[in-house]
């Protein structure tokens, strides 16, 4: 039997795997945080705000911002960044002048061909798969989970990511590469 494990009584029991199964959660979202920023100069939200743009071939800023679930200030930083790659551009409604519409531009439809889909989009149409007995399971589960951490009053957008939410890339991966080595993992080093 190994030594208490991050202050679990019974390291080996159901405590533990609780624990290494959040731990593995939260790895898989760094490492898919740190990928995305590596290969394709993205961050998760920015991501998600050229593929729901794609979706709509023109959404306004606020439109977009509800789609995403993030405040309309985070949502211009991150359409600041995107236009000054050349990924999408703003430009005044035809039909009303005072409004703005965003649309993709040819290299972000090139940008968005080669990158993976969002994690949870994935997550989503995996959970769609089961049951409806078997989905209402685990949101109970989790949101039980939730409650234990002491983490239910938290303010989230349904975005699986690490770092800031406004990032650019480069930072994301300082911020991953400062808070959790990508090439070392405690869990593995534990076993």
């Amino acid at each position: 039997m190994r030594s208490d494990v991050a202050g679990v009584k019974n390291p080996e029991g159901p405590a533990e795997s609780v624990l290494l199964s959040i731990r593995r959660i939260s790895r898989a979202v760094d490492l898919f945080s740190h990928e995305l920023a590596r290969k394709h100069s993205l961050t998760v939200p920015q991501l998600m705000c050229l593929r729901i743009i794609k979706a709509y071939s023109s959404i306004s800023p606020s439109a977009l911002a509800q789609e995403v679930a993030l405040s309309q200030a985070t949502v211009t930083g991150i359409l600041k960044r995107l236009e000054a790659r050349a990924l999408l551009e703003r430009r005044k409604c035809l039909t009303d002048r005072r409004m703005v519409e965003c649309r993709i531009t040819r290299e972000g439809e090139r940008m968005l061909a080669g990158a993976p889909l969002p994690l949870q989009q994935n997550l989503a149409q995996r959970l769609s798969q089961l049951s409806p007995k078997e989905q209402s399971n685990i949101a109970e589960t989790l949101e039980g989970v939730v409650a234990m951490m002491e983490a239910a009053e938290l303010d989230v957008a349904p975005i699986l990511t690490s770092g800031p939410i406004v990032a650019e890339p480069g930072e994301v991966i300082e911020f991953l590469n400062e808070t959790k080595p990508v090439d070392s993992d405690p869990i593995k080093k534990e076993r």
